[in-house]
């Protein structure tokens, strides 16, 4: 395996259904195959650590023969980032009078810690550094929002900043003297363009042919509701979901009527899982007598969880999205694999295509070729979307 081209696995689903302990024991098995492992967190909780039974560490450090871990140092990473916007927005909140430590506090965005350990993630595979590079994703609603902003941003910025730089320059002199406070110069400006170039590197990077998604479950009928509707929405957004791991699923036998109980429950919801996902494989793993901590205890985890499998082999079929031609007539194929049709909206607007489904939308940049043809007819059938163009005005 390429170190440049390192296999990236993300895990994510509903909060406390074992995530970080299913990541942790697959970044031990690489590790254990004889691949440079990198385990890192976008989940603010920073359970790693505490699973592979080591402290945790701002640089990439050894928890095992060959896995390292990173728990992402946010403060020091927000200066690099981020340094100069934040300098910014701290001095007009000063000039508007506000104290220095509510200055501090206002001006760490929500969800900034985790947009820090994606761009962080985004340095280490540029390093060439691993063969395999683990992402223990925050809960699953979280995960979407943060996977959906690169390509939102990039929205925003292309369309603002080009003209935002001449509009700042006319307006500079009025607004010290009306608003009494000052406008961001171009260092600023830059500094915003190197969060949006950054940010649009990582969505590259987790959309490209050697990055994809697990979703962890446990059997439920509420975790598996959500992971349903979350193999949709990661699928909207470009994102491709390559396993299912079914989490504390209660071993068959013994005459006690409550574990029987869960057992008949949870098989129920298995067959279910097993439905709706296919064809993605569905790992399952027992319900263990006690929580695995520590690289021993994972790595028979993941023994149990993958078996003679190789999860690390890139994903197999085709990305969400794709876009072929015959003749005329050019096809747009979006996955939205489960999404039912009464949940998707499409509409057309100038060069760009509103995909929504549920409550997740995506505006998606028309190419060239298709941006100057209309739209023929669109349908949705067996989990895809599919919008054909044709020649002739938008």
């Amino acid at each position: 395996m390429s170190a440049q081209s390192p296999r990236i696995l993300l895990f994510t689903g509903k909060g406390g259904v074992g995530k970080t302990t299913v990541a942790a024991a697959t970044a031990t098995l690489a590790a254990r195959r004889g691949l440079k492992t990198l385990v890192v967190s976008t989940d603010t909780a920073h359970s790693l650590a505490d699973a592979l039974g080591v402290p945790g560490s701002a640089e990439p450090a050894e928890a095992a023969p060959g896995l390292y871990l990173q728990q992402v140092d946010t403060q020091r990473a927000l200066e690099r980032h981020w340094g100069d916007l934040q300098e910014y927005a701290r001095g007009v909140l000063a000039e508007l009078g506000l104290d220095e430590v509510t200055s501090e506090e206002l001006t760490v965005l929500p969800g900034a810690e985790e947009v820090i350990a994606l761009l962080e993630l985004r340095e280490q595979v540029r390093t060439g550094r691993w063969d395999v590079v683990v992402v223990d994703c925050a809960p699953t609603a979280e995960t979407l929002r943060l996977l959906a902003l690169p390509e939102a941003l990039d929205w925003h910025v292309s369309r603002l900043l080009p003209a935002g730089r001449k509009l700042m320059r006319a307006l500079a002199p009025v607004i010290r003297h009306v608003a009494k406070f000052s406008v961001p110069d171009d260092s600023v400006v830059n500094a915003g363009e190197r969060l949006h170039a950054g940010l649009m590197g990582v969505r590259e990077l987790l959309t490209g042919d050697n990055s994809s998604v697990r979703l962890v479950l446990t059997p439920e009928a509420v975790v598996v509701a959500e992971a349903r509707r979350t193999f949709t929405s990661l699928s909207l957004y470009g994102y491709r979901v390559d396993g299912v791991v079914a989490n504390r699923v209660f071993p068959e036998g013994g005459s006690d009527e409550w574990r029987s109980g869960w057992v008949r429950a949870q098989s129920r919801h298995l067959a279910s899982v097993e439905e709706s996902f296919a064809p993605l494989p569905v790992h399952k793993v027992p319900y263990l007598p006690a929580e695995p901590v520590g690289p021993e205890a994972l790595a028979a985890l993941a023994a149990e969880l993958y078996g003679d499998e190789d999860p690390f082999a890139p994903p197999a079929g085709e990305p969400p999205l794709t876009i072929r031609s015959e003749g005329e007539i050019h096809e747009l194929t979006l996955a939205l694999p489960l999404a039912d049709k009464s949940e998707v909206d499409l509409a057309r607007k100038g060069d760009e295509l509103i995909v929504t489904a549920g409550s997740y939308r995506r505006v998606l940049a028309l190419p060239a070729a298709l941006a100057r043809r209309s739209i023929r007819d669109a349908a949705l059938r067996d989990g895809h979307l599919r919008v054909r163009f044709e020649a002739g005005g938008a």
